[in-house]
C-alpha cells in the first residue's frame, strides 16, 4: 500500500487504536502494511501501550516518537486512545484526529467513557472509525459531525431485525417485550 503522504497529496494515518487499561484491544483499525501480520499488530499495540502507560495523558493529548512513527495518545477513564502516523506527518493533524475520535466516542457514549460502555456500543465505535478515515486518508475530524453520521447510520429502528446491529436488535426486542408486558 503506497503511503499517500509521501507524495505530498494529503496527510494520512497508519492506525487508530482504542485499548483498555491493560493494553488489550477494544477497537483498532490499521491503514498501513507496516504491520503485515496480526502478531506484528499485537506486538506494536503492546509496545506502544507499555511505553505510554506511565505518562499522564488525561487532560490533553501527548505526542511521542516510536519505531519511526509519531504516536499521539490520550487516556479517558480506563480507555487509551492512540493515532499513529509516519515520522513525516504533522503532529497537529494527528492530534486533531485523536481529539475528534475521543470526543466523538464521548458524545456517542453520552460522556460515560469506559471499557464496559465502549464494548456495549462497539458497533458505534467501529462506525466512528470508518467515518474518520478511509484507507488512511483523513475524512473527518469534527466530533459532532462524526457523531451525527454514526447516529444517522445507527438509529434506523424501523429496519428489519436482520439489517440491525446487535445493540439495535436488543433495544428493539426490549421495547417489544416492555410493550407486551404493559398491555
Amino acid at each position: 500500500m503506497a503511503n499517500i503522504s509521501s507524495y505530498g497529496a494529503c496527510p494520512s494515518i497508519k492506525n487508530i487504536l482504542l485499548l483498555d487499561s491493560e493494553g488489550k484491544r477494544v477497537a483498532v483499525k490499521y491503514y498501513s502494511d507496516d504491520w503485515p501480520t496480526n502478531a506484528a499488530k499485537l506486538a506494536f499495540e503492546k509496545s506502544v501501550f507499555t511505553k505510554t502507560q506511565k505518562t499522564n495523558a488525561r487532560t490533553e493529548a501527548e505526542i511521542a516518537m516510536f519505531e519511526n512513527n509519531i504516536v499521539t495518545y490520550k487516556f479517558i477513564q480506563d480507555l487509551h486512545f492512540f493515532v499513529t502516523g509516519g515520522d513525516d506527518e504533522n503532529e497537529l493533524i494527528l492530534a486533531t484526529v485523536l481529539q475528534g475520535f475521543s470526543d466523538a466516542v464521548a458524545l456517542l457514549l453520552r460522556n460515560n467513557v469506559d471499557k464496559r460502555e465502549a464494548l456495549e456500543n462497539l458497533d458505534l465505535i467501529l462506525l466512528c472509525l470508518d467515518e474518520i478515515a478511509d484507507g488512511g486518508m483523513i475524512l473527518e475530524t469534527d466530533a459532532s459531525v462524526i457523531e451525527g453520521k454514526v447516529a444517522a447510520n445507527s438509529t434506523d429502528a424501523g429496519a428489519p431485525l436482520s439489517e440491525q446491529t446487535l445493540t439495535q436488535a436488543l433495544a428493539t426486542a426490549r421495547e417489544h417485550l416492555t410493550r407486551s408486558l404493559l398491555k
